[in-house]
């Protein structure tokens, strides 16, 4: 598969409800090639999971504003391992630089903390090895 042709859902889990940053995110993506999806705000973790699986996504992108991250990052996972959803998931948004560790233990191919910037989110997609 080309890079240019991976799918990339992009939600906004829980309360959080501002999307400015993921909308900036989505629009960059489909700039640099790739297929892009936005679920739209305040999602549950079984709804973004189910979305992604109806559009075929190869991979999911979490944006959390909330500090909710490190819960809903543990409970994204708990619902993949459920499911046995094979889908590679990243977290970016307002991450301390101290939870990425956790965040990435929690099974997130990559967390993206605060101040990253939008060409470092498509270096690292277009360098994914399963593109």
């Amino acid at each position: 598969m080309a890079i240019e042709q991976l799918k990339i859902l992009l939600s906004k889990p829980g309360l959080d409800g501002h999307d400015v940053g993921v909308k900036v995110l989505a629009y960059a993506l489909k700039d640099a090639g790739f297929d892009v999806f936005y679920t739209g705000l305040r999602k549950s973790i079984e709804e973004i999971i189910q979305q992604a699986e109806d559009v075929n996504a190869d991979m999911i992108g979490l944006s959390i504003l909330s500090g909710t991250h490190l819960i809903l990052c543990q409970r994204m996972q708990e619902i993949m391992d459920e499911k046995s959803a094979p889908i590679p998931w990243l977290v970016g948004g307002n991450i301390p630089h101290g939870d990425t560790e956790a965040i990435e233990g929690y099974g997130a191919l990559a967390a993206f903390p605060t101040g990253t910037k939008v060409a470092e989110v498509i270096t690292f997609l277009k360098e994914y090895p399963a593109a």
